[in-house]
Formats: structure tokens, C-alpha cells, sequence
């Protein structure tokens, strides 16, 4: 019975890590194309990029030991920073 416990648990955990990695939101698209070109058109690249991850790891059945869900991550992250870029870019006057 306790193997069965400590069985089902593991489980639980495996398929909840491959879900949130698996299924997380992409990144924003939020950057004004009319204010900042640039940062917006580089921020769409992000999006590609992730959309591109979501596809291999589709077709690779979620075995990229955890390598793609990562490269996800940061896609966010980055998109966030170039967010934060346009705001300072404001602030800034520009």
C-alpha cells in the first residue's frame, strides 16, 4: 500500500511538471509597433520562437529533458525585458 502511495505521488509530480512546461502561456505581444518598431517586431520573433518550441516539442512527444520547457522560460523573460525596454524608452521621451 505505501508503494502505492509513494507510486501515485511520483506520478502526480512527473505529469504536473510536463503540464506546466507543456501547456504554459506564451509570451505577450504588447509593445506598440507605432512607438517602438523595433522592440515590437523583436518581441513578435520571441513569440515565433516559442510557437517554434511548442512545435518540436510536440513532435519530439515532450522528451527534451525539460531543455525546450527552459528555452520557454526565458522566451518569456526576454519578451518582459524588451517590455520593460519600451517603458523606459518612454519615460525617456522617446
Amino acid at each position: 500500500m505505501k508503494r502505492l502511495l509513494i507510486s501515485s505521488a511520483l506520478i502526480a509530480v512527473a505529469v504536473g511538471a510536463m503540464a506546466s512546461t507543456s501547456f504554459a502561456q506564451p509570451p505577450e505581444q504588447d509593445i506598440s509597433s507605432f512607438r517602438h518598431g523595433n522592440l515590437a517586431a523583436a518581441q513578435a520573433l520571441v513569440a515565433q520562437a516559442f510557437d517554434r518550441m511548442t512545435a518540436a516539442q510536440q513532435a519530439n512527444e515532450y522528451q527534451l529533458g525539460g531543455h525546450a520547457g527552459r528555452a520557454k522560460e526565458l522566451l518569456r523573460e526576454a519578451s518582459e525585458e524588451m517590455k520593460l525596454a519600451a517603458i523606459q524608452a518612454n519615460h525617456n521621451g522617446f
